[in-house]
């Protein structure tokens, strides 16, 4: 009898990871054959030269980076503490500021008058709105041009009279976020990665039960905010994960589930004016670009990204998420197909060169 439970399992095992194997090797070869049937528009080259102060978020700044040196003639990246000096040397085209935030020194905006006062036009472009307006607020009417990813705000940088205001969303940055192959480690039903702010608390509470017999992986910082930390304490990688980890990770899911924070003031934001939200986060872009299906809340600017149902699946509160997840655990093949199509329209039109074109149109570049 014990032989014959051995030869169970292992026949067992043999099927199951035939059928992984299956699965990974039709995402991975549909995004392959999405690359290549992608028609890349080519642009002349921009003649500007341009100086980029990054913020210190590397799925970000290496993304934008990328695209400045794929569309400019010239590229220097400086820290915010040189910028001034880096301006007065260079003379650049234009200054290029990520955020304005967290890393910045003291004198950042008055270093940002001096570039101003040598006739260089300075740009920032804000990417944590609107969780920090207590703090924007003061930076924007020091700049030339104000780019957001927060659609909403267009309307506070205005009322402050800000005579350049744009949106322009976030990108994926495919040398990071991209579709490969992870080992068994990184393998998960549900992967969710980012900090415990209290409405992800509150959800990931109610979902403790249900997650009891799923492979699950929750990282970041503070989950032991949980009322049922304890129950899911052996899912938790507590503390930051390396953003090429993540990548892996989002690979090596079945399911990834995206809750933005939320909005007001007091819960962990510095946005006393309550500001809301309507546009999506940069991990929306970031997990559809690895070719794995991602469950989101809504903002009322996702489906002006991604086709709701089809190339992305939305969750109301714990219990529809949990139906989602159930549906999508068990139709397998659907489940691929819906992050191929978000694959696809990510490569085709949320990408970081496509902003930056933007960008430097929108400035007279």
């Amino acid at each position: 009898m014990r032989n014959h439970a051995i030869l169970k399992n292992k026949e067992r095992g043999l099927k199951d990871g035939y059928t992984s194997g299956w699965l990974d090797g039709w995402r991975l070869g549909a995004c392959r054959g999405i690359d290549e049937h992608i028609t890349k528009q080519t642009y002349p080259r921009n003649k500007a030269r341009i100086l980029y102060v990054p913020q210190g978020f590397e799925a970000i700044d290496q993304g934008v980076i990328a695209a400045l040196q794929n569309e400019v003639t010239e590229v220097i990246v400086a820290p915010a503490s040189e910028m001034k000096l880096q301006a007065a040397q260079f003379r650049p085209d234009a200054v290029l500021v990520m955020n304005g935030l967290h890393v910045f020194p003291m004198d950042h905006l008055e270093q940002i008058d001096e570039i101003r006062s040598m006739g260089i036009p300075t740009v920032i472009w804000f990417v944590d709105d609107p969780y920090v307006t207590d703090v924007t607020v003061k930076i924007a009417p020091r700049y030339d041009y104000v780019f957001t990813h927060e659609r909403s705000c267009l309307e506070l940088y205005r009322s402050l009279g800000c005579q350049e205001v744009h949106h322009l969303s976030l990108a994926a940055h495919f040398d990071i976020f991209k579709p490969m192959s992870v080992p068994q480690q990184y393998r998960t039903d549900i992967c969710f990665i980012g900090i415990a702010f209290w409405n992800r608390v509150e959800l990931f509470d109610q979902l403790a039960p249900y997650l009891q017999n799923k492979r699950v992986l929750i990282g970041g910082k503070l989950w032991d905010r949980m009322d049922n930390y304890s129950s899911v304490s052996r899912f938790v990688h507590d503390g930051w994960i390396e953003v090429p980890e993540t990548a892996k990770y989002y690979n090596g899911a079945k399911i990834v589930i995206n809750l933005h924070r939320t909005t007001e003031a007091g819960k962990d934001n510095l946005n006393g004016i309550n500001w809301p939200a309507e546009s999506i986060n940069p991990r929306t872009f970031e997990m559809a670009s690895c070719g794995t299906l991602q469950l989101t809340d809504m903002r009322s600017e996702l489906p002006e990204n991604y086709e709701i149902g089809s190339e992305i699946g939305v969750f109301n509160n714990a219990q529809h998420l949990i139906q989602q997840i159930d549906y999508y655990l068990t139709h397998e093949e659907e489940r691929l197909k819906v992050a191929a199509r978000a694959y696809r329209r990510t490569k085709r039109d949320h990408t970081f060169e496509a902003r930056i074109r933007k960008l430097l149109e929108v400035i007279g570049l």
